[in-house]
């Protein structure tokens, strides 16, 4: 056999276990795995002793928000740090300027994916017009599915909010009723738009403007409430929900009664509530606002356990780049300055790290970073996996070793912002990135080129509420 490029004795994480294989890859796909290369030829042979050879992970919740603010990132920047954390995927979030609710303005998005990523990426679309024709031509194009805020615009942002955020019951009801006839997934921002407003205006009232403030004014069951109130609305629509970044327990625990009666709403959390608390304000200040708010240690404890027995079905980044003059308005006014941090290059290895200590297994972490979230959205079996046929967006991960964040190492355009991580120290290194049987990373350099990754599109027969 003939392939392009053959990873040989590398320990592969397959659906089944991790097993030592040679893997060739030929016309951007896997087209061999096997227990020793005698009669395959290649072009490339890449020596993977020691190392791990995974599926690239899979960021289902990603912000670049291109075209709307190029200083604080596009495609081009923030799949190149997406690329050096060993994500292969990003699902980009209607958040733009305008925002993504139309056919026309998903399709100037997906031109700009297509000129500019380096790794693979998909597009979500905003219901909210509420115009059945426009969330038809989103579909058409390939929309990867859905999003809806609960929460009202951000002041002064309105045009990059239009169409997306639905704060009242009737709009989003409505909205429920046209995505549930495309059957693609609806991913929900889920806080009670009443509840947090009415917590801020008592807080603003008490001439509160420090960075806690932010956290105080949105407790927990401003989460939980809004959970609560969207699945019992969607148990007569039927619409295909899951909820993002779910920050603790209480949250948790409304999405677990619903499971448990039958709904087949999924849910994710993110790296920041799971390697972090409302301490680290103290440490990295407003570098460590985002929304929903980092919590206390008992969530976090609570999250892993969701994850573990499978109520929380993937672990993704909500990358959120800022200017640091953006978020450094919060030392003087914490309202003024924009929830969201960067995280992408660190997703990979803070799993692996826990992965590698025994917290979870090898494949567990695979499955929360890219077999679920692929099977999930409908990308599945064409990604998020090794496997024969499978698109070739691996990452070889060298285990016996350590990374530690500073600046200078990311690729983000807000890595002055990436406060969080700074400093950190993780068992394990991306040592190669591969997207689509090529390159894109290799030893802390991005060796790919703007346009290596691929539009990915859901095929909406295989959307799955099994994971």
């Amino acid at each position: 056999m003939q392939v392009d490029t053959l990873i040989r004795n590398a320990q592969v994480a397959l659906e089944s276990g991790v097993s030592r294989l040679d893997v060739g890859i030929r016309d951007g796909r896997i087209a061999a795995l096997s227990a020793g290369s005698d009669g395959i030829e290649a072009g490339e042979t890449i020596d993977a002793a020691g190392k791990l050879l995974l599926p690239g992970a899979i960021d289902i919740h990603f912000h670049c928000r291109a075209p709307a603010y190029p200083q604080r990132g596009d495609f081009a920047t923030e799949t190149r740090a997406a690329a050096a954390g060993g994500v292969t995927s990003v699902f980009e979030m209607p958040i733009s300027k305008p925002c993504c609710s139309t056919g026309d303005v998903f399709r100037m998005r997906k031109a700009l994916g297509e000129r500019d990523a380096y790794v693979n990426f998909g597009l979500y679309g905003a219901p909210g017009l509420l115009d059945r024709d426009e969330i038809a031509d989103m579909v058409a194009e390939g929309a990867i599915g859905f999003k809806i805020f609960m929460t009202a615009a951000p002041k002064g942002r309105d045009d990059e909010f239009e169409g997306l955020c639905l704060p009242d019951v009737p709009e989003l009801y409505q909205a429920l009723r046209l995505v549930a006839e495309t059957g693609l997934v609806c991913a929900v921002h889920a806080e009670n738009n009443q509840l947090l407003e009415w917590h801020t205006a008592q807080l603003i009232k008490a001439n509160r403007n420090d960075v806690p403030a932010h956290g105080e004014s949105r407790p927990p069951h401003v989460e939980a409430l809004a959970i609560a109130t969207l699945l019992a609305l969607n148990e007569s629509i039927g619409a295909d929900l899951h909820i993002a970044h779910v920050s603790g327990a209480e949250a948790l625990a409304v999405i677990r009664r619903f499971q448990a009666t039958g709904s087949a709403v999924s849910a994710e959390t993110c790296p920041h509530y799971l390697f972090f608390t409302e301490d680290d304000l103290g440490r990295v200040g407003p570098y460590a606002k985002v929304n929903p708010p980092m919590r206390t240690a008992a969530d976090q404890a609570a999250l892993w356990q969701g994850l573990l027995d499978g109520s929380l079905m993937s672990i993704t980044t909500d990358h959120s780049p800022f200017t640091v003059e953006e978020k450094e308005r919060a030392r003087e006014d914490i309202w003024a300055t924009p929830p969201g941090a960067p995280g992408v290059e660190e997703l990979l290895l803070g799993v692996m790290h826990e992965a590698l200590g025994g917290r979870l297994s090898v494949n567990q972490a695979v499955e929360l970073l890219a077999t679920n979230g692929a099977k999930r959205f409908g990308v599945y079996p064409e990604r998020g996996h090794i496997g024969i046929d499978a698109a070739a967006d691996l990452v070889i991960y060298d285990p016996n070793t350590e990374t530690t964040i500073h600046r200078d190492m990311l690729f983000s355009k807000a890595r002055d912002c990436d406060k969080l991580y700074a400093g950190m120290t993780f068992k394990g290194a991306v040592e190669r990135t591969i997207v689509n049987g090529k390159t894109v990373f290799l030893r802390g350099e991005i060796v790919g080129s703007a346009g290596d990754g691929q539009f990915v599109r859901p095929n909406a027969a295989s959307v799955s509420r099994e994971f």
